[in-house]
Parts: structure tokens; sequence; C-alpha cells
């Protein structure tokens, strides 16, 4: 059994919209939702970026109970994690009942460019998202930290409001040094690939069976051929993989790296139109990958509404039919 998610995916949509999307999503019954939190979008034509924490603490009032989750939260260069411990206590405490979990991960040169400090290479990377991934912990633990890394200095860091219960970590792993450095120290895992060694490694890595969340971006529309072109001219990108991904610094980077993806590319990867069955059959391989959350991106910021309403009335009944409904759905602190 998989339950599944709703993006809010801050790169196609203003932040009031993004409110009333995740209330919709809510009410139409999705198992809980996640929201990106970039600077840039990537490409132009998505055409927004609002701060993912300010839109985070909106939705936290706006909706009742729906888990919420960053993913995710890049905290090694454009937030300090003294910072991002903050911001997830807060929005922890305005959801209530244990709704929030913290997704990290090492972030994309896209967004984290802007506070100027260069990008540092992929091992550098992981070994600063290791050391946040601790201050974080301490500091959601109470009481004084202060710590002086290789990266990060603390000074006499407290959280003073903390909720009852400490809040879930979740960290995008995506090979064998990430896996061994995070399970350990985390309570879920993060993936983009539907890969059934990434689940069976990070279990043996963590000494439990831990929730492992991945995405799935799919183009629902009454037209198949125009949702193919929505796909095409806001989602190419995907086309580069996450390696690519995290390099490029701007989004004319990203246009060129995917300008010569054809449409019909785009649809070979991503479900476009409206065949229930297609979309259904698209998160397969992570549910046969043994992943317990999956959460869809519906691309477009025009379709969002009629989306949510087709998944009321369709897709979540669809998928529940033929992977099982959750009862419960929470990621909770080990």
């Amino acid at each position: 059994m998989v339950a599944f998610g709703y993006t809010l995916m801050c790169e196609q949509r203003g932040p009031r919209e993004l409110v009333s999307d995740a209330v919709a999503a809510e009410q139409a019954g999705f198992d809980f939702e996640v929201i990106s939190d970039h600077y840039f979008p990537w490409l132009d034509a998505q055409g927004h970026a609002p701060n993912a924490w300010a839109v985070l603490g909106a939705v936290a009032g706006a909706t009742q109970r729906v888990p919420l989750m960053t993913y995710v939260t890049c905290p090694i260069m454009r937030y300090h994690p003294a910072v991002v411990a903050q911001q997830a206590a807060t929005v922890a405490l305005l959801a209530g009942d244990g709704r929030f979990v913290l997704g990290l991960g090492a972030g994309e040169n896209l967004n984290e460019h802007v506070v100027g400090r260069g990008w540092p290479p992929a091992n550098v990377r992981h070994e600063m998202l290791t050391e946040a991934v601790e201050i974080i912990s301490k500091l959601f633990g109470g009481g004084y930290v202060s710590t002086n890394g290789q990266h990060y200095r603390v000074d006499s860091a407290k959280l003073w409001d903390l909720p009852e219960s400490r809040v879930p970590l979740a960290v995008a792993v995506s090979g064998k040094q990430s896996i061994e450095t995070f399970a350990p120290l985390v309570d879920a895992m993060v993936a983009t690939e539907p890969e059934s060694s990434l689940v069976t490694a990070f279990d043996d890595a963590a000494g439990a069976v831990l929730p492992k969340i991945g995405q799935q971006p799919i183009s629902w529309g009454p037209d198949r051929d125009a949702a193919v072109q929505t796909a095409h001219e806001q989602f190419r990108w995907f086309a580069g993989g996450w390696k690519v991904n995290a390099e490029l610094p701007g989004t004319a980077g990203f246009a060129a790296a995917t300008q010569f993806v054809r449409p019909d590319d785009v649809a070979e990867a991503i479900t476009c139109g409206p065949d229930v069955a297609a979309h259904v059959e698209a998160v397969r391989p992570f549910v046969d990958a043994g992943f317990t959350h999956v959460a869809l991106v519906q691309i477009g910021g025009q379709t969002q509404a009629e989306f949510v309403s087709f998944a009321a009335r369709e897709l979540l009944p669809a998928l529940r039919e033929e992977y099982g409904k959750v009862d419960d759905v929470a990621v909770r602190p080990r």
C-alpha cells in the first residue's frame, strides 16, 4: 500500500494560488502534500518562485489534517542550518498534530548561487549537508547548541519554540555514500529514482524499515496534444537528470541544455493526457521498488484546479484500487 501526495510546485504558481491549491488538494483526499523550495523556476515559462516557508506558514493555517513536507530544502548555502531548524520548528507548531516533515537535500546551483558563494563540488556539498543535518538534529533536541565545524559555526543557538514531538527528518539520497551517511541519522528517505536497491540499502543502513518518499510528474488534461505541449514547455528540464540539474546556474542554462528535447521525448518519460490508467501505471516503478509515499506533480500552473477535481473524482480512487489505501501516512521521529 502506498500513500499518494500532491506537490505544491512553487516554480509554477504564485503564493496565494499555492495556498488555495493546498486546501483543494486536502479536500480532494490526497494523503499528504509536499512543497518545492526554490529561488528560481527551472525554465522561464514556469514563471514563479515564491518563498516556500512563507507559503508553508499560510498552508499550515489553511489546512486541517494533511501532512506537509518540504521536498526538499537545501540547508547548506542559501539558508544556514540553524535558520532552517527554526523555520521547521515554527511550521510544525503552526501545523500541529505532528503534520510537518522536514525534507532536506544537497540542492542545486540554480537556487544556491544567488548568495554569491559559488557552487562547491558534489563531495563538498555532501560534507556540508552532513554537518547541517547534525546541527538541525541537535537544535531539535532542545537546549543550547554551539559548534565549530568545517563548514558551519553555531554560537549558542537555541530554539525557544519547539513542538512536543521532534520534527521528523527526511533526506534525499542517490547512492551508497549518501545512504550510509544519512540513513542512521534521519527518519525517512527521499529519492528521485524508483530503484529497489536504494530502498534495500537504506533500510539496511538505518537498521529499520523507514518511509521512502518519491515524486512522479504527470501532465493530465482532456486534450493529450495540449498536455504534451505543456509538459514540453514547462518540464523538459526533467530530461537532464539530477547530476546535470544540480550543476546548471540559471534558467538560460536549462533552456540551452534542453533545446533539442522534442515533445515526443517528454511524452515518453511523462504520461500526458486524460488516460487514468496511464497515470496509475506511471507510479508503478516506485511501488514496485518499495516506496511508501509518492507525491504527484501536475505540470502546468493553470491546470491545478481542474487536476485536483479530476484526482478526487477519478485518479485517487483508481490509484487506491490498484495499490491499496493507507490508513496511517505519518512520518514519525524514530
